[in-house]
């Protein structure tokens, strides 16, 4: 069973889902459903079916949230040194070629978010990016190419989701 790094707050949001789905909302859809069910013949009933596909959907929510929060490694990323790339380090990159700077957070699947230069630890980059040093150089195949980078900073900072 592979662990699924992810922060507190990630694991917290997880969990209040998980618990509002199993309490909350299967009872309003299971209501729904008897009160469809009460209209009579099943075949045409629209309520009836989309009431229906509504908690398949639910349902699989539910499996994949107990499947993540059951292999969630909540770590604290404040509490690592940041001597070398590990998850919650903030990169400060440097192509080779362009020389244009990037800057990454390396987080967990669920905390990802490229836009905000959050990018999970599993992606190729991160990957490529894990166990360096400030002053090594990294290849990293992109799917513009092959890129070269030069690893300017690594550094913890608040993560901001």
């Amino acid at each position: 069973m592979q662990k699924e790094p992810m922060l507190k707050a990630t694991f917290d949001r997880l969990s209040t889902e998980l618990e509002q789905l199993k309490t909350v909302e299967r009872a309003k859809i299971a209501k729904i459903i008897d009160t469809a069910r009460e209209l009579g013949d099943l075949k045409e009933n629209a309520e009836y079916h989309a009431a229906k596909e509504k908690q398949g959907l639910m349902e699989a929510r539910i499996l994949e949230l107990t499947d993540l929060i059951g292999r969630a490694q909540v770590i604290d990323p404040s509490t690592l040194p940041h001597k070398r790339v590990s998850f919650g380090s903030t990169v400060e990159l440097t192509d080779q070629e362009s020389e244009e700077e990037a800057t990454y957070t390396l987080v967990g699947t669920q905390e990802s978010n490229p836009d905000k230069g959050l990018i999970s630890i599993g992606s190729p980059m991160a990957r490529a990016l894990l166990g360096k040093e400030e002053g090594d150089e990294v290849e990293i195949i992109l799917p513009s190419g092959k890129r070269v980078f030069d690893i300017e900073a690594i550094y913890y900072k608040e993560i901001e989701l």
